[in-house]
């Protein structure tokens, strides 16, 4: 029998559900869930998987029928296998949620072809995934298996889906591309799109430099039909990528707050719009220069001037200007057609739209180009706003082969599990073996079919290093989330991270005797990036904090000034190195809080195909610490911003914010908060979410590439 006179007969299903139900005492049934967990492993994966008689005949079998990667296997002995494989399995991995087990065998596990049949165990995906990312090296491939296996590190849902299997995806996220202002790159770019939506990314594309509607062609006045025509061929590509009927291509545009077509791009999401105009499953991303809101405080007009004539005027494209530094330069300079809106009036626009789609995510131009180590600007962001790099131009000849190539951007993406990281044996080297695996996805990765992306691949060795449960840390830890404790706590874990990504990229290029394209000319190259570690120290101060990092060795200054001497010297083998995504699917599997964000609700409801509803309950809660679990709406937007700015201190790219408002907010509530956001630092906004359209306890749905 079960707890609460629950008979053992019920099906994992009932089980799960009785996590929306309170016992006699008003408690929550944990206990339930972790039953629901067991029996679904009896009930339905036990009774559905292949069985082998030894390791040999599986790998063979799975080798020989076309499942596996045999070149894979093929670098290391038959007797490290078994080693691994044995290792592994000792370990005794059990998934503590039912959530995360059925989302492992939903979404992970290798299937056989009809798809009715499992042909891994989390352990076997683990080690394949282990495996590969190694490249023959046992140690390293050791290191992987324990710090997956041990839940400390996650690959992101591309490479862990695929690392391995013969017929696969590729191992990235997500993907960025500039378009210019000529026919032969919007074609381009949607060619690009197709070809790497059907190879499972999202794409991001930056429209800031097309000129907008009624702008001259070839001297022609009123020719152009600006940015609107360009989305709708987007997003009817994206439909069309379907990823062989799996799910719809995912895409994203961004657009300059001072490009011409501005509040047209912005009405394309209004529950209203015409259809000629509506654009229903693009993302929207505008970027916002800090001029903007100066005006808007000093209630004056906003300026809108026209790409084409920035171009003629500065000979470089529309996102190449700081329009913060240029800005009344512009206005002045007769050549350049502008008109204007008030300022106040498009923040207004922002926030009703926000208000009814959650859209547009927004990117701080100057914020994010100044705090940016690296030599170039940086125009857009990614489909969930934390990918920030550098992009370069390419030009096309009239049959659209290059004429010149410039460099596009990949996402190659994988979280740390904050408590479990927290709580491993070596702090520093679980950060050093994740951004090891990250560079090996960089280094897999060659996507030819977008030359411009397997440029900026090789050139940058660029990696994503995310984190994830820090709620689900926190208070377990009995820190309230977004107080003083809960922020102090996230400045320093952040930046300790930061030292021992840069260490670990500093290690490989010393291995490698090669560093990043661009190096030298970084803020890594004249120290200057160290500048802020080497002045104060980055240490606990509060009692509390202190106790959390009892027994982990933190950088001091004299480490960081070691650490900057050794980059000076050697160089860096990545561009780029953290983006904290939302985290969706591996969040669970990995029983974390997704992302740095709080949770939606304690107990989360999800609708999983046609299982229906399922229950997941926050990573660490129990009916004695439920205090500790306010959830997002609660919290409040500041308290969340306080957080995610003092991460963003010490992340070289950006971080997916979602912001959370109660049902009674307002279109100024918005507003305030974005303002704040912006004095805080912060980056990049992702959606906007109202109680009313996100009731407690209701799915919130990350990002499409980065989170699933």
């Amino acid at each position: 029998m079960l707890d609460n006179g629950v008979k053992a007969e019920l099906d994992y299903h009932a089980l799960n559900a009785m996590l929306n139900l309170y016992d006699s005492e008003g408690q929550i049934r944990f206990d339930a869930d972790r039953k629901a967990a067991h029996q679904y492993f009896l009930q339905h994966v036990n009774q559905n998987t292949v069985f082998f008689h030894s390791l040999d005949e599986k790998l063979d079998y799975l080798v020989e029928e076309g499942y596996y990667e045999a070149q894979v296997l093929d670098q290391y002995s038959k007797n490290f296998m078994r080693q691994i494989w044995d290792e592994a399995y000792r370990k005794k991995f059990r998934f503590p949620t039912f959530l995360g087990a059925f989302k492992y065998y939903t979404s992970y596990t290798l299937k056989t072809r009809d798809g009715q049949r499992y042909l891994e165990r989390y352990e076997d995906r683990v080690v394949m995934v282990s495996l590969a990312l190694a490249r023959g090296d046992e140690k390293l491939a050791t290191r992987f298996m324990e710090e997956i296996l041990s839940g400390r590190f996650q690959p992101a849902t591309p490479t862990f889906l695929n690392a391995g299997k013969k017929s696969r995806g590729e191992l990235i996220s997500c993907f960025l591309l500039r378009i210019e202002d000529n026919m032969e790159s919007i074609g381009r770019a949607i060619n690009s799109s197709l070809q790497l939506s059907k190879r499972g990314g999202g794409v991001a594309l930056m429209l800031t430099n097309i000129r907008e509607a009624g702008a001259p062609i070839k001297g022609i006045e009123n020719q152009s039909s600006g940015v609107i025509p360009v989305m709708k061929l987007l997003e009817d590509s994206f439909s069309y990528a379907n990823q062989l009927g799996a799910r719809q291509g995912a895409g994203a545009v961004y657009l300059n707050a001072h490009h011409p077509d501005i509040l047209r791009f912005l009405d394309t999401k209004r529950e209203n719009a015409d259809e000629k105009i509506r654009i229903k499953t693009l993302s929207l991303g505008v970027v916002i220069p800090d001029v903007t809101f100066e005006l808007a405080k000093k209630n004056e007009d906003m300026y809108l001037f026209s790409p084409h004539d920035v171009q003629k005027v500065y000979g470089v494209p529309f996102s190449e200007i700081s329009v913060s530094e240029k800005y009344q330069e512009m206005v002045d300079d007769k050549r350049i057609k502008k008109r204007k809106i008030n300022a106040r009036a498009f923040f207004q626009t922002l926030a009703e739209i926000q208000f009814e789609s959650g859209y547009p995510y927004i990117m701080f131009e100057d914020t994010v180009n100044k705090a940016n180590p690296i030599d170039g600007r940086i125009t857009m962001s990614n489909l969930c706003s934390e990918i920030l790099q550098v992009n370069e131009a390419s030009e096309f000849n009239d049959d659209l082969s290059y004429s010149r190539m410039g460099t596009d951007i990949s996402c190659n993406l994988g979280s740390l599990n904050i408590a479990a990281t927290m709580d491993g044996p070596d702090f520093g080297a679980t950060v050093e073996a994740a951004i090891r695996a990250l560079t090996a996805v960089s280094e897999m990765s060659a996507i030819d079919a977008v030359p411009s992306i397997r440029r900026g691949n090789d050139e940058a060795h660029a990696v994503g290093l995310g984190q994830m449960n820090l709620h689900g840390f926190l208070a377990r830890e009995r820190i309230h989330y977004g107080s003083p404790e809960g922020v102090e706590f996230t400045s320093v874990y952040f930046a300790a991270i930061a030292y021992h990504a840069i260490r670990a990229s500093n290690l490989i290029a010393r291995e490698k005797g090669e560093s990043f394209k661009g190096f030298e000319k970084s803020k890594y190259a004249d120290g200057t990036f160290f500048d802020k570690y080497t002045e104060q120290d980055w240490l606990p101060v509060s009692e509390e904090v202190t106790r959390v990092f009892d027994g982990i060795t933190l950088p001091s200054r004299e480490d960081w000034a070691e650490l900057k001497s050794d980059v000076m010297e050697y160089g860096l083998y990545n561009r780029n190195l953290q983006a904290v995504p939302p985290t969706g699917s591996i969040s669970y599997i990995n029983n974390s809080t997704s992302s740095i964000h709080p949770i939606v609700a304690k107990i989360e409801i999800r609708k999983e195909g046609k299982i229906g509803r399922v229950y997941y309950p926050a990573a660490f809660m129990s009916n004695d610490n439920l205090e500790y679990y306010r959830d997002a709406y609660e919290i409040g937007p500041e308290k969340i911003i306080d957080t995610y700015a003092a991460a963003t201190e010490h992340v070289d790219q950006g971080l997916s914010l979602t912001l959370f408002f109660p049902a009674e907010a307002t279109t100024r509530d918005i507003n305030k908060a974005q303002i704040y956001a912006w004095k805080k630092g912060i980056k990049t906004i992702y959606y906007i979410r109202l109680r009313q359209t996100a009731l407690e306890g209701t799915e919130i749905q990350g990002c499409v590439s980065c989170a699933l």
